[in-house]
């Protein structure tokens, strides 16, 4: 934060808050008192209307706001949730900015607004799901180390490991990419989106899945054609997977919305669906989890490699 936000802060937090002593405002701003003490005499010197009492704090003359920011109570409220979301979500560097934009907003709300879009945000209550601890606190330090690396137009490296690996393929590699982007995907968490070296291509990562991150020195210019809002990934998902399941958890089925599903048909015999995977294993370990209630069609490969499965797990019991 620069001294121009800091300053702009100062009167922010006096405004909501009426009074606030040195230590308090510098806790939030992250600053030592002694800064506090030059930016409050900075304002003042302004025309900033601040009161002192020793032993008090400060606060702003009866009568003193800024230009107020008008906002219905819609408005304010999708601020202060996307704000709360982003607070949650990113690493810390974005987390602080994004607690520090909710103050700012909630200072220039007039009460009833306030009162209002806080009303609606205690009905509303976002929930995510959480990792691990270490491996949440790295997925947000890498984070900010790959936007770190994009913004400067820097390679990255780090071992990936890959849920299922193919044959004579191995779970954990060591990847030299260029970091195109960033998405946030609802069920995978982190993803980032690169130019692989090892494969001389566009390639997607999950972040939770990658460990030993560094930045190189090695550069990279993002290619004028790469946009990552009009980005559309290659489809190579050419493994056609049939399953069949019991009639009577076709709506089960239908609300797990399977990322693969691609058609479906409800039969008196059972629900036919269809699945279009890059490799059958993608669907293993859903399909195992719907036990006697889901009969695989084709291909037959695959239906061997069920039944092997089952038969290893019968061994351990």
């Amino acid at each position: 934060m620069n001294k121009t936000e800091r300053l702009l802060s100062i009167v922010l937090e006096l405004q909501r808050n009426k009074v606030l002593k040195a230590e308090e405002l510098a806790e939030m701003l992250e600053v030592s008192s002694r800064t506090i003490y030059r930016d409050v005499q900075v304002l003042s010197e302004s025309g900033v209307p601040i009161i002192g009492a020793t032993g008090l704090g400060y606060s702003l003359m009866n009568g003193y706001f800024l230009p107020p920011v008008s906002f219905t109570v819609e408005e304010a409220a999708a601020l202060l949730i996307g704000a709360e979301f982003v607070e949650q979500r990113f690493d810390p560097v974005y987390s602080r900015s994004a607690r520090s934009s909710r103050g700012k907003i909630e200072a220039v709300l007039t009460e009833p607004i306030r009162d209002e879009a806080d009303r609606i945000r205690d009905n509303i209550l976002l929930l995510h799901k959480d990792y691990e601890p270490e491996i949440g606190h790295r997925e947000k330090a890498y984070v900010a180390a790959i936007r770190t690396a994009m913004l400067e137009g820097n390679k990255i490296r780090f071992e990936y490991h890959k849920r299922a690996a193919q044959a004579n393929d191995k779970h954990e590699m060591l990847r030299t990419v260029a970091p195109y982007g960033l998405v946030l995907d609802e069920q995978n968490g982190w993803l980032l989106v690169a130019h692989c070296d090892l494969r001389d291509d566009i390639r997607h990562f999950r972040v939770s899945r990658i460990k030993e991150l560094a930045i190189t020195n090695e550069t990279f210019q993002l290619p004028s054609s790469f946009h990552l809002h009009g980005y559309q990934p290659k489809d190579d998902r050419d493994v056609k997977v049939q399953v069949l399941f019991n009639v009577s958890i076709a709506e089960k089925v239908k609300i797990a919305n399977n990322y693969y599903m691609e058609d479906a048909r409800l039969n008196a015999d059972g629900y036919y669906v269809t699945f279009r995977v890059r490799r059958s294993e993608d669907l293993l370990s859903w399909l195992l989890g719907w036990g006697a209630d889901a009969i695989i069609i084709e291909p037959e490969a695959f239906k061997l490699r069920i039944k092997k499965e089952i038969e290893n797990m019968m061994k351990r019991y």
